[in-house]
């Protein structure tokens, strides 16, 4: 028989994600994930496959032995999460147990991407629609649409949207920060 729980917290690990960062992803309660991973409680089909996506599976998967790595990916495989301020389209759910994170990134009128902490990595954004200010200490850069910016993660960072249209870009994290 197999172990749910167990087999939950070993994918989430593998994936480099608390079981805070599984709950934002998932909008699941913390307590209500430790349970499942504890074999206290049982998800419904729905959730556990809400979760699988997140983690870069999928039931079918989950149940089988040998995974089969998925090198496609449609619209119907994203994860998306809105906030007031954005809109993050992970392009490539599984992308938390893979080198880089791509995902599209849409920032609203007068309004700001999270702030990333200082990290060991790098970073790629390419502007589709608008334009967006880089903000990384004091220091500020105009990207604008069909631009391109490349930075380190050694210091934090963010986007920041000062003007009257939304800003669409690709933002590219190695390794996964997101």
């Amino acid at each position: 028989m197999i172990k749910i729980g167990e087999k939950l917290r070993s994918l989430r690990l593998k994936n480099n994600l608390t079981l805070s960062e599984l709950a934002a992803r998932t909008e699941l309660t913390k307590g209500f994930l430790s349970q499942v991973e504890n074999d206290m409680t049982s998800p419904s089909i729905e959730t556990l496959s809400d979760i699988l996506e997140v983690l870069g599976s999928n039931i079918g998967e989950f149940f089988t032995k040998n995974q089969v790595q998925q090198i496609v990916f449609t619209k119907n495989d994203y994860f998306e999460n809105e906030t007031d301020d954005y809109l993050i389209k992970w392009i490539v759910p599984s992308a938390p147990t893979n080198e880089m994170e791509p995902m599209i990134m849409e920032i609203k009128p007068f309004k700001k991407s999270l702030v990333i902490r200082p990290h060991k990595g790098e970073e790629l954004g390419y502007v589709l629609k608008g334009k967006v200010t880089l903000v990384i200490g004091n220091k500020h850069y105009l990207v604008e649409e069909g631009s391109t910016f490349y930075i380190e993660g050694n210091q934090s960072h963010y986007l920041l949207n000062n003007f009257e249209e939304p800003c669409k870009l690709i933002w590219v994290s190695s390794p996964p920060s997101f």
